[in-house]
């Protein structure tokens, strides 16, 4: 399993913020994808870790028992902006593999809930579909009469889909021998399916070592103490699940439908 040697090695300590920001530096350096421990600051930030600052503590061996997860549970609806709550629900019920918290914690990675987001790799919307995987998977979800990318409801539903075909896909594999390791994790290798490909899961018979797999996967995990409620989210907090730093200057700028910055 990709996280669980990281996990047993901080999860299950008493977090403090200067080391989560150091570890965030560096993975930052390493995989140069984005900020993937938001949640863990965000936790630090509002509750206190470690028993220094914010309002509180954590538990922290119930944030590594969401880390290490399958994101089947139920979702901290306050957690997720109310107007996808509904779409993240339902696209979390498409099949037994995948959860809301799956699917709410994928979103934070991708866009940050930026439902207009278009990526320099022509990836499009809250779910960051490649425009060809959205043509095959996306219907008119919010029924208003067109089927876009662009919609929110109709991106994250087609992300509920295709992670469900790629977890029956995982499966298969996984029953045919096709993954080297001796515990595979379905879920893991279903995030990196997400990522990167199928078919470059195939060729690494497990989560590839290259294209930022790996750190695709620790990051979306980072989330799910936040998504599951292992953390209560305050309500007018003024907190939403986006990310504290701006996703213009991670990955990609926000345009418009025709592909003008916004």
């Amino acid at each position: 399993m990709v996280v669980a040697g990281a996990s047993a090695g901080f999860l299950g300590c008493l977090f403090s913020p200067l080391i989560i920001l150091i570890l965030l530096v560096g993975v930052i350096v390493i995989c140069a994808i984005g900020v993937i421990f938001w949640p863990l600051v965000l936790i630090c930030q509002i509750f206190g870790c470690g028993g220094g600052g914010g309002g509180g503590g954590v538990d922290t061996d119930q944030v590594a028992e969401a880390f290490n997860g399958d994101g089947k549970g139920e979702l901290q609806e306050a957690a997720v902006p109310a107007a996808f709550l509904k779409y993240i629900q339902d696209a979390g019920e498409e099949c037994d593999q995948i959860g809301p918290i799956v699917i709410a914690a994928q979103i934070q990675q991708e866009s940050g809930f930026r439902e207009r987001l278009i990526g320099p790799d022509g990836a499009k919307g809250i779910s960051q579909l490649p425009p060809d995987t959205f043509d095959e998977y996306g219907e008119d979800d919010d029924d208003n009469d067109k089927t876009s990318a662009l919609d929110a409801g109709d991106s994250i539903m087609a992300q509920g889909r295709y992670m469900c075909s790629l977890a029956k896909d995982i499966d298969r594999l996984v029953a045919d021998g096709g993954v080297q390791d001796e515990e595979p994790n379905s879920l893991d290798l279903t995030l990196a399916a997400y990522h990167l490909g199928l078919d470059e899961v195939r060729k690494a018979k497990g989560v590839p070592e290259y294209g930022g797999a790996q750190a695709y996967v620790f990051g979306i995990r980072t989330s799910f103490a936040l998504y599951s409620g292992v953390v209560d989210y305050p309500e007018g907090s003024g907190y939403p699940s986006v990310s504290p730093l701006p996703l213009d200057s991670i990955s990609a700028r926000p345009r418009d439908e025709e592909g003008t910055e916004r």
